[in-house]
């Protein structure tokens, strides 16, 4: 790792530790939160809360392997001087994370909009494996140390990735179409969100062409992908509940508590 300065340091350091607590608060908000829709919507908020929690418990491991990455030090001005100690950030934490969270977090989304049980299956094992082999490509790039190589695994990542894009916004659109009034557009608004914070990652990963360079681009990126994981896990997942409230209360009535 090369030296930061104390500032770019804290802010990395903060945003990982605000990370953890939204993650875990988000858990613990949407697996309570179940007692206020009906059955057929308990699995997406139990999936929703799974996905946080995996993100909470990789977020301290990331906010752990940070800290332990740099040596703070205060110098004789009073100022905190930050080197690199000789232990590697953990980059796998991320993608072990995404590898596990990215592919329910489309499914969470399906199981929420109650498609056919046919439907619903073919679309998580389509979407969720897009979903993972999106990952898995990406990784070789993201720990490369040569453009090149990030290039040709960044690119043959964005194939899953624009797969994946298609399928919410032309292969759901029908479904969502189909949904009651009271949640289509929030329904839309969980696709848009998706989408929007997806969109975000390939940004955050191109970094590094910038003319960015050094200590910038590894607090580009950690900030980039910690923004995004906000919006992805926790955002949608406010969401999902949201929408699953609103049918519960069309379909179940006051028998959607409990």
């Amino acid at each position: 790792m090369e030296n930061l300065s104390f500032g770019q340091y804290s802010l990395v350091y903060n945003a990982f530790s605000f990370t953890f607590a939204t993650m875990a608060a988000t858990t613990l908000f949407l697996w309570l939160g179940r007692s206020q829709v009906g059955h057929a919507y308990k699995t997406a908020l139990t999936i929703s809360g799974l996905v946080c929690a995996i993100a909470a418990y990789h977020y301290l491991r990331i906010f752990q392997s940070w800290e332990g990455a740099f040596n703070i030090e205060q110098g004789v001005t009073g100022d905190f001087n930050v080197t690199a100690s000789g232990y590697a950030f953990n980059q796998a934490y991320r993608y072990v994370d995404w590898l596990l969270t990215v592919p329910l977090l489309l499914i969470e989304l399906i199981l929420v909009m109650r498609l056919t049980e046919k439907e619903t299956v073919s679309k998580s094992l389509k979407l969720g494996g897009a979903a993972a082999l999106m990952i898995i490509l990406g990784y070789p790039g993201e720990i490369a140390t040569d453009i090149p190589t990030r290039v040709l695994w960044g690119t043959l990542s964005a194939i899953p990735f624009v797969y994946i894009i298609w399928q919410l916004f032309v292969g759901l659109g029908a479904s969502i179409e189909n949904q009651p009034e009271n949640v289509r557009e929030l329904v839309k608004k969980a696709r848009l969100l998706t989408f929007a914070s997806w969109g975000f990652y390939p940004i955050v990963y191109m970094i590094p062409y910038t003319n960015l360079s050094g200590s910038n681009v590894t607090v580009g990126v950690e900030v980039g992908y910690t923004i995004a994981d906000l919006i992805a896990k926790a955002g949608v997942g406010v969401l999902i509940y949201m929408i699953a409230v609103r049918k519960s209360q069309a379909e179940y009535g006051d028998k959607a508590v409990g």
